[in-house]
């Protein structure tokens, strides 16, 4: 009885401030190469939401951002502000 008591005292203890996470309106759209969009897209294809071993194929990208891209370009939450952003880039380019 005592073990377990010692137990639940070494859990770590994390409270909500401590979090990294960061609330999905307010991400930023992340900027992939025609070549890495179309990596990923096969990939994840290939093996599914495995983010970790999309991202080892890609040098410099982490799982996380690979996620985080893959969310925004395929969820319909963010459709407009992919509109938003694609007319911004037209203006821009002549």
């Amino acid at each position: 009885m005592e073990s377990a008591s010692k137990r639940r005292r070494k859990q770590a203890k994390t409270s909500p401030f401590e979090s990294e996470e960061v609330n999905s309106t307010e991400w930023e759209f992340i900027d992939m190469t025609e070549p890495e969009e179309d990596l990923i897209h096969r990939m994840h294809r290939l093996i599914g939401d495995r983010w970790d071993l999309i991202a080892g194929r890609i040098p410099g990208r982490k799982a996380e951002e690979i996620e985080r891209f893959w969310i925004m370009k395929n969820n319909e939450v963010f459709a407009e502000r992919r509109k938003l952003k694609k007319k911004e880039k037209s203006k821009i380019s002549p």
